[in-house]
């Protein structure tokens, strides 16, 4: 492996580097795309101005986000992405607000921050901002939504999360969104799949239009049955919503109850009735109608003798 510049590489990177084949590391101080950048600041002492200064905070000091969407990170896209950050420096920096315990949370750049722990560096450029929790929790939402970077179920509960901390309706949230607002609404009913039929997409790689297909079977049971069938086929869109189509058109026959004892003791009775009427000049009939769940007789019996 080629190494140029004034860098010193660590076992972690060395490994890392060779992880994903790179050739060569380039060195791009933080200097190089920040120069303005300045060591961590004393909030004890200071309110740093916003949107105006980066500055360069300890990695240790940031916790996650509790607003993030995004469940699943590419591990695999995490290590190119710090192996492009070993190679050419953090081209943006993440987003922040400080705690009220000295440290930091994370608004913007859960990935960058994840691929530069990754890499063993020590420090991170950041814009410090001073929001409180529903715009950091807007921000951080929009900002993976903005970035495509979520899964379907991920992005319909960020979107559902936005409403609520909007509180508005589905027609004012993708006005500010700037989405159709059957756009929104679909993608909010792929919350009305359960936990494991979300899992199965996911696990199968099957997509937003997979899920909206079996949401027009009209059980669950029908759904996780045909999810599983799709993903364990390989079936592309085409071909879960035909799986779908022959669901719905399967008519099942009707299953005949087995007649119960007491029951044809009933019906024979009525038989035995009959035939001893006709036997004895009364011309009765009757008529038999066997349905799924019921037996319906019809007894006709005249009033009056017929004249000879």
């Amino acid at each position: 492996m080629e190494i140029t510049g004034n860098i010193s590489v660590s076992v972690l990177q060395f490994v890392l580097l060779q992880d994903v084949g790179a050739d060569t590391l380039f060195s791009f101080p933080f200097s190089a795309y920040f120069p303005r950048a300045k060591e961590e600041p004393d909030l004890a002492k200071e309110k740093p101005a916003e949107q105006t200064k980066v500055w360069l905070l300890s990695i240790e000091k940031i916790t996650p986000s509790p607003f993030q969407a995004r469940t699943v990170f590419d591990e695999g896209e995490i290590k190119k992405l710090a192996v492009s950050i070993l190679q050419n420096g953090l081209l943006q920096p993440i987003s922040v607000r400080p705690t009220v315990d000295g440290r930091y949370q994370l608004i913007a750049g859960e990935r960058r921050l994840r691929a530069c722990k990754l890499t063993g560096m020590e420090t991170i450029p950041a814009i410090i901002y001073h929001f409180e929790d529903e715009k950091t929790a807007a921000l951080s939402l929009l900002e993976n939504l903005q970035r495509e970077q979520l899964g379907p179920f991920e992005q319909a509960r960020a979107l559902r999360d936005l409403l609520n901390l909007w509180n508005c309706t589905q027609e004012a949230g993708a006005r500010r969104l700037g989405i159709a607002q059957p756009t929104l609404a679909n993608k909010l009913r792929l919350l009305t799949l359960t936990q494991e039929q979300q899992d199965i997409c996911t696990e199968a790689n099957l997509t937003e239009r997979h899920a909206r297909a079996v949401l027009r079977l009209p059980t669950s049971e029908l759904r996780t049955k045909a999810l599983r069938t799709a993903a364990e086929r390989g079936y592309n869109v085409q071909q879960t919503e035909a799986l779908v189509e022959r669901v719905l058109s399967h008519k099942s026959k009707p299953k005949r109850s087995v007649m119960v004892r007491d029951v044809r003791i009933f019906v024979n009775t009525i038989d035995r009735a009959v035939k001893m009427m006709t036997g004895s000049g009364i011309p009765a009939t009757a008529e038999k109608r066997e349905q799924a769940d019921y037996i319906e007789y019809v007894v006709r019996i005249p009033t009056h003798r017929p004249v000879n």
